[in-house]
């Protein structure tokens, strides 16, 4: 299945807000053959990990809240009612919230199988049809679960395109870098089944008009031994992991115990200096509630706004971890860190 990208797809920092934009890297459906009630229409949503993601589909009276069942995986299923309108090319809008930051796209493929897709119909021109030039890999020296391969395609600018890896779940996105350029990765997820010489197919789509190409390299480094169980032990690194994403997370001063306390204390022992017997114990009440009032007030007005970050790393079983910071740690999404005693160092 494919996404028609917001304008960020692309891992951005926005430096207006000091934060990352979370990314969305793929999404899919299984298609159905109709869509009646009681029928369940399931979604898979690839990107950053530890957030939140929303869909948003044309005609249904409710919203889908999909759960994340790995590190940047989000699964979902939508039941058919009796009351919903949902057609085979209703628009599906996924939302992926990470903090503050929020990115969104729209599933262009339809919902039922054999439908056709939602591009815009191109003037059939042939010089409208898009190229793809160069295909390319980095291969990786293993295929083991957590390795990552990154994918390079240089052709027409401008388009939108996408990769599907066979063996795998779902389609991913090459976000353009450059004009012409495009760039994507993907993570090896447990339950891949991956070889050397594994399928790789690239599409691009420009004005409805379409260009695919196969990848004609293994995605394994040439040399390389196939892995064995002992190497599994030893190549693996327990404390060694990658930024996924940076958030900044603004906090509001809301005062706490200490001013509305201390203005009690005060309040008190102003309020027992004024009348004696039952009028001294509710001058004491009045005034220890008063100097609540005050403190809690002081403390407010003296409250200010602070920020702190929040590091999301991704280890190579596929686990996460979030590492806080009161300051910028310096570090860049992407990047290969070790962590010890939950302090981050960059892994050189």
């Amino acid at each position: 299945m494919t996404l028609a990208a917001a304008p960020a797809q692309a891992q951005q920092y926005n430096t207006s807000e000091r934060a990352y934009v979370p990314v969305i890297r793929g999404f899919n459906v299984d298609e159905v053959r109709r869509i009646t009630p009681g029928v369940e229409l399931n979604f898979d949503v690839y990107g950053t990990p530890g957030g939140r993601v929303y869909l948003q589909i044309a005609g249904a009276r409710r919203g889908l809240q999909l759960t994340e069942t790995a590190p940047g995986q989000y699964e979902g299923t939508y039941t058919v009612g009796t009351r919903d309108r949902i057609a085979a090319n209703s628009a599906v809008t996924a939302n992926l919230r990470v903090g503050n930051q929020v990115t969104t796209g729209v599933l262009s493929e339809s919902l039922v199988r054999g439908y056709g897709r939602h591009d815009v119909p191109g003037r059939g021109d042939l010089a409208d049809m898009p190229r793809v030039e160069r295909f390319d890999v980095a291969p990786e020296s293993d295929l083991r679960p957590g390795n990552e391969l990154n994918f390079h395609l240089h052709g027409t600018p401008g388009a939108k395109v996408e990769m599907a890896i066979s063996g795998t779940r779902g389609v991913f996105f090459m976000p353009e870098v450059r004009p012409g350029d495009y760039e994507g990765s993907y993570v090896i997820r447990r339950g891949d089944h991956l070889m050397p010489t594994t399928p790789v197919t690239a599409t691009m789509r420009l004005n409805g008009r379409v260009a695919t190409a196969t990848l004609n390299k293994p995605l394994l480094m040439a040399g390389a031994a196939p892995l064995t169980s002992d190497a599994r032990v030893v190549r693996y690194c327990t404390n060694c992991a990658t930024v996924e994403a940076i958030n900044v997370i603004e906090v509001n001063g809301e005062g706490n115990y200490i001013g509305t306390l201390g203005g009690a204390v005060v309040g008190g022992l102003l309020g027992s200096q004024v009348g004696g017997g039952s009028g001294r114990t509710a001058a004491e009440v009045a005034g220890a509630l008063g100097g609540a009032y005050a403190g809690r007030n002081i403390e407010r007005n003296n409250a200010r706004q602070t920020r702190h970050f929040e590091v999301v790393i991704r280890f190579a079983n596929g686990g996460t971890q979030t590492v806080q910071y009161a300051n910028d740690p310096g570090l860049r999404v992407g990047e290969k860190v070790k962590v010890n005693d939950g302090v981050l160092t960059r892994d050189n």
